[in-house]
């Protein structure tokens, strides 16, 4: 718990507090006004930048032409009803959490003679406009997405969610950052037990702060910190969180971060994608099919061709084909580790290299990886068309965090087989699927509604069901609403 200090009846004393409190002689930002008005003495502390000056300018103008009668019998009563007219105003008795709230935007007053703290919320943020998200682009449909400012993203969300149970819960995390952080949910719809437990574990982060914003929060939420796989669905799009809230989901934004996350979230939520709802049904599924396909291909697609290299006898007649015409200097292990590892690079350094020089990079790194790779010996061309499937079956899946966790699977499915040959391999993947069927996000399995097996669900999982016949939500979600 927090110390707590009231405020005292001596008001030098509170200014002094606050002012000590807030380190204002340390930080040039934190501004502290010494005001006379209706023959009191006041005092408005905030932090510059974070206020619109217009507001308070307002405000001080109408408290200049107060006359010290106007201010009796009660002076808390008439400024806080009366005098002082704006729609975000609040105030507090504990000076400690004053300060904290002046840290965070909205502006204390302290009044002599009066033993609260009026908190005005006239805040503003430096804030981009809302845009499409680079990661869940589509060709059809709405071009905004969430910000880094917590209340344009909560507005965003409510714009297209007009249900009275609609709930935005807040409170704060972190010892010294005090981050905002907001629970989204439908209160008609979610489990209010994922709900408290969401809370409940929100509240017991016990941390200075939230510096990487929704990442700091996923390590304390998802647990397994070894494990690869995301058990939180992230989105910037407010069209695709909305849905989400309508099935039952339960929505953390958190300030600072456009990325919301989505919760309880199932391997399979990280393989849908807004697109192939903006599509007919039959194009959805046709596309969502495709998008399976890749994902799997960038899965297993190396590895299974490197056993078919090594071990020409799994060959028949008809695809011997199959495996490199020219096996090369280097290993072919050797070979598909390092085109791995040098991926990973290329993506590195594309996230660092500027836009104007991007293209440059990319021709930069299909002459290294294609044409001249093969041409000293480096690589062989197959290596270079397998790696190429992968790595667009990679790049096809929705989830950044997903394609990350396959990325690192296929290289221990990779060395797995290097080791052990066809066993290491089935060994491999058994190991794989029974890991993901052991898993559990928020108490939930992982693989549902494959294991535990939904013919329903699961049918819904793998095609793009129109939405008029999706009349059932998630069963797993524990609606209070099963019907839509």
């Amino acid at each position: 718990m927090k110390p707590e200090q009231p405020v005292m009846e001596n008001f030098s004393a509170n200014v002094d507090y606050m002012r000590k409190r807030l380190g204002v002689d340390k930080s040039f930002d934190v501004v502290q006004l010494d005001l006379e008005y209706a023959g009191r003495q006041m005092a408005l502390f905030l932090i510059d930048g974070f206020v619109k000056d217009d507001i308070l300018h307002y405000l001080m103008k109408l408290l200049s032409r107060l006359e010290p009668e106007e201010l009796e019998p009660d002076p808390f009563e008439k400024l806080f009803k009366t005098h002082l007219p704006y729609i975000e105003i609040d105030y507090l008795d504990d000076l400690n959490e004053s300060a904290d709230q002046v840290l965070s935007g909205p502006t204390a007053l302290l009044v002599e003679g009066i033993d609260k703290v009026i908190m005005i919320d006239a805040r503003t943020y430096p804030v981009r406009g809302p845009q499409e998200p680079d990661l869940e682009r589509v060709v059809r449909g709405s071009r905004d997405g969430y910000v880094e400012t917590i209340v344009f993203n909560t507005a965003l969300t409510r714009r297209r969610i007009r249900d009275r149970s609609l709930r935005m819960e807040y409170l704060q995390v972190g010892r010294r950052s005090k981050t905002d952080v907001c629970i989204c949910y439908i209160e008609d719809i979610a489990d209010m037990k994922n709900v408290e437990h969401l809370k409940q574990t929100l509240k017991a982060i016990d941390t200075d702060g939230l510096p990487m914003g929704e990442k700091t929060v996923e390590e304390f939420l998802g647990g397994r910190h070894w494990n690869p796989y995301p058990v939180i669905r992230y989105t910037e799009r407010p069209d695709t969180a909305a849905a989400h809230l309508y099935e039952g989901h339960v929505l953390i934004m958190i300030d600072g971060s456009p990325s919301v996350m989505i919760t309880p979230a199932t391997f399979w939520h990280h393989l849908q994608h807004s697109e192939e709802y903006r599509q007919k049904p039959l194009i959805g599924a046709y596309l969502r099919f495709v998008r399976h396909i890749a994902v799997l291909l960038s899965l297993f697609i190396l590895p299974l061709y490197y056993l078919l290299s090594v071990h020409p006898s799994l060959l028949s007649e008809p695809i011997h084909y199959i495996g490199p015409e020219e096996a090369g200097v280097i290993p072919l292990i050797i070979q598909f580790l390092i085109a791995e590892i040098g991926i990973d690079m290329l993506r590195m350094a594309a996230i660092h290299t500027p836009s104007a020089l991007a293209t440059a990079l990319g021709l930069v790194a299909a002459i290294l990886i294609g044409q001249v790779a093969v041409e000293v010996g480096l690589f062989s061309s197959e290596v270079v068309l397998y790696l190429s499937v992968a790595a667009i079956g990679t790049f096809a899946t929705p989830s950044y965090e997903l394609s990350l966790a396959n990325r690192f699977i296929r290289i221990v499915l990779l060395l797995i087989s290097a080791l052990f040959g066809p066993a290491g391999y089935v060994a491999g993947v058994t190991t794989w699927i029974l890991y993901l069927a052991n898993m559990k996000t928020f108490h939930i399995p992982y693989l549902w509604p494959f294991i535990p097996f939904s013919y329903r669900a699961f049918r819904d999982v793998l095609w793009r069901i129109p939405i008029p016949l999706k009349n059932r939500r998630p069963e797993f979600l524990n609606p209070q609403d099963p019907d839509r």
